[in-house]
């Protein structure tokens, strides 16, 4: 119990100190293998928090997909992030401000987390661990929830990654194609 506590403390300090450097980075190139660090990171996170679909997500979108996304764009922008021009604006940090006190606003009306009494142990759980035999014969409570009584989501969630991937794809496509437009001429 103990161990497992300094685990998850030593992963979410090492986030924190990953955020900081990639904030302080300017060499894009540096960035993103931070990033792609930080998601390594948050994916053992998720491991140690028993919840291996979210870290296997975590690492194949997070560490894998977007990172080799990422070093793509740098390899036809730059690897150096041009200087930025001091505003002096409050603007941003106003709606950073506003969109947390509103998310913790939200979660003050929610349940006290882990409760036994809490609505989705008497009332969802129940009912997805007693009928899904029935309804769906998938043994595996997890596996009927996501492609089953979830699947619309899942698929929504499918389509919302392709749908960016072919826009990713369509403007890299678009800047080569101006590349080599331009060098032709």
């Amino acid at each position: 119990m103990i161990l497992e506590q300094l685990i998850d403390i030593f992963l979410l300090v090492f986030l924190a100190i990953i955020s900081i450097a990639v904030l302080r980075i300017r060499d894009l190139f540096t960035a993103v293998m931070l990033f792609g660090i930080y998601s390594l990171t948050s994916a053992s996170l998720f491991m140690v928090l028993d919840a291996a679909d979210v870290g296997f997500t975590e690492a194949a979108v997070g560490a894998g997909i977007s990172t080799i996304l990422m070093l793509a764009t740098i390899s036809m922008t730059g690897r150096e992030e041009k200087p930025l021009k001091k505003k002096g604006t409050m603007l941003p940090l106003a709606v950073v401000v506003i969109t947390g006190a509103t998310l913790v606003y939200g979660i003050m009306d929610l349940p006290p987390f882990g409760e036994p009494d809490n609505p989705v142990h008497t009332h969802v759980a129940p009912r997805y661990i007693e009928q899904s035999p029935q309804e769906i014969d998938v043994p595996n409570f997890v596996t009927a929830v996501l492609a089953s009584y979830r699947g619309y989501d899942t698929l929504g969630e499918v389509v919302v990654i392709f749908t960016a991937g072919v826009g990713v794809m369509l403007l890299i496509g678009r800047r080569r194609k101006r590349k080599e437009g331009i060098s032709n001429e």
